[in-house]
């Protein structure tokens, strides 16, 4: 069984019990009081254990994970202060990932996997516009359309818009202001550099889990310095991680350390404007994801920022100081004072306003899972580099990796987006594609019998071709040939398994549906 690790020192050594380490746990306190560097020790710990991590980089600050540390007379007084004088200095291995593609390997997801519920979160839609989403994407499952990037939904869009007097009587009303929103939505969402987040090699999550040649755990660290300013996408992108995560790993009980361990930067976004129906599954997976292995810890200025029965799950609790000024920060920390198993020499109230830089109250877990009766002390510096290192040396590390290379170049292979584009040009008499198979899925509204005519010619021939292929009269209306009536059923079996492996997780198992 691991050793547990020194967090902090008060008037006792504060140890931190890997056993405990997916029982997760809460950062808070004021900007500058000292939560990236807590962050950064905890993540070094936990690395150093073989844990892989996940954390977000908010201001570049942790990028110095990646190399040694320094005695700085900051470290070095601090270090005094603890009584520490074996602190070793070193650097930890790491992965750099960003959206973007610019300070790390490209973090993909297809529209498929996103779902329309995160989906409608990140356009910023209503439960109007939101249920037409979610149509569309029950006819692209119906219909065997891959939903891969953002001009597969444009297609799919265009597609329901144009056959909405079809659709509406299977799948139910199909409004056109509410498409004309979607695609707005969509283009807000391409502007802000959505369309290179949506696309393939989509992320393998195994790759986060992953330990060096030395047996310490990787880092994963996502740039986010660009997509925070994008909130709701920054959000909606680390709840599908959490979501897929949850849905994937397989149970594994309580281990003598976490599988895994995410760390959630600017919490307090997770939840903005959140509603209610995804904050209760986000209570359930944080109540449940502990027994996969993983420890989840969000960091914040202020408790208040998590929700009651969200922050009721977080064990681990290192609270740096507050600030009073307005009713709102009074109600903090007298909040944050109610959190804490209670240390009858200390008014905890008081101490948060008083807390100086790097000095934090600490409660963790002990062995058994009580809460340890919360304590005034010191957190012990990392032994990584405290602060940014230089873009050469980041982008050395990237080239380095040996996932270089994997996700530098997106993919786009057949999708809806293709097959809808490929039907209007069978349509206007363009070069159509090769006889379809009878592995295909049920035909497209107003598509015909590869090589065969819109409408049947006159006569004998004529009519026989009718009868066995069917035709499309003058408005795109398609009446079904004998040959396809035979086919559908057996045609739509032998889609639907593949199509359900490849559709959406809409949050995965925190719906408990399977893709």
């Amino acid at each position: 069984m691991p050793e547990p690790f020194l967090l902090a020192q008060g008037a006792s050594e504060l140890l931190f019990s890997p056993k405990m380490g997916n029982r997760h746990g809460l950062i808070a306190g004021a900007t500058g009081t000292g939560k990236t560097v807590t962050l950064q020790t905890l993540a070094e710990n936990f690395s150093a254990l073989g844990v892989p991590v996940f954390l977000t980089d908010i201001k570049g600050d942790l990028s110095g994970i990646a190399k040694a540390g320094s005695a700085t007379p900051k470290i070095a007084e601090r270090l005094k202060a603890l009584g520490l004088t074996d602190h070793a200095y070193t650097a930890y291995p790491v992965v750099f990932w960003d959206i973007f593609g610019q300070s790390g390997h490209p973090i993909r997801a297809t529209i498929s996997e996103m779902g329309p519920l995160l989906l409608a979160r990140v356009l910023n839609l209503n439960d109007t516009q939101e249920g037409v989403l979610q149509l569309l994407f029950k006819v692209a499952d119906d219909h065997g359309l891959l939903l891969l990037d953002l001009e597969d939904l444009r297609e799919m869009l265009k597609f329901i818009a144009e056959n909405a007097a079809q659709f509406t009587v299977e799948y139910g009303n199909i409004s056109t202001a509410s498409v004309g929103t979607i695609q707005r939505a969509l283009l807000q969402l391409d502007q802000q550099g959505g369309s290179k987040f949506f696309g393939e090699p989509a992320l393998n999550l195994d790759d986060f889990i992953q330990t060096g040649l030395d047996g310490r755990g990787v880092i994963n660290i996502l740039a986010a310095d660009q997509l925070m300013q994008s909130p709701r996408t920054y959000a909606t992108a680390l709840l599908w991680l959490l979501s897929e995560l949850f849905e994937r790993l397989p149970e594994v009980g309580d281990l003598d350390k976490p599988k895994l361990v995410f760390f959630f930067d600017e919490a307090h976004l997770l939840f903005t404007d959140l509603p209610k129906e995804i904050e209760d599954k986000i209570e359930q997976v944080v109540r449940l994801i502990r027994s996969k292995g993983v420890g989840v810890y969000f960091i914040t200025q202020n408790p208040i920022d998590i929700p009651e029965r969200i922050l009721g799950q977080l064990g681990n609790r290192v609270q740096h100081a507050l600030r009073a000024f307005s009713p709102r920060d009074q109600k903090a920390v007298q909040s944050a004072a109610e959190t804490f198993r209670q240390n009858p020499k200390l008014d905890v109230a008081q101490t948060i306003t008083q807390l100086a830089v790097g000095e934090a109250l600490v409660s963790l877990l002990d062995e058994t899972g009580t809460p340890a009766i919360v304590e005034r002390a010191l957190i012990v510096p990392p032994h990584g580099q405290i602060g940014p290192i230089t873009a050469a040396e980041r982008d050395a590390i990237i080239k380095q990796s040996v996932l270089y290379g994997t996700y530098e170049n997106a993919v786009d292979r057949e999708s809806a987006a293709e097959k809808l584009q490929a039907r209007a040009a069978e349509r206007i008499g363009a070069p159509v594609a090769a006889p379809a198979t009878p592995d295909q899925p049920r035909p497209l509204p107003g598509a015909t019998p590869t090589g065969q005519p819109a409408t049947a010619g006159g006569g004998l021939m004529g009519t026989i071709g009718t009868l066995l292929f069917g035709s499309t009269g003058p408005r795109g209306g398609k009446r079904e040939g004998l040959l396809e009536m035979m086919t559908k059923s057996a045609a739509r079996s032998a889609t639907s398994q593949v199509t359900r492996q490849v559709m959406r997780g809409v949050l995965g198992g925190i719906f408990g549906n399977k893709r």
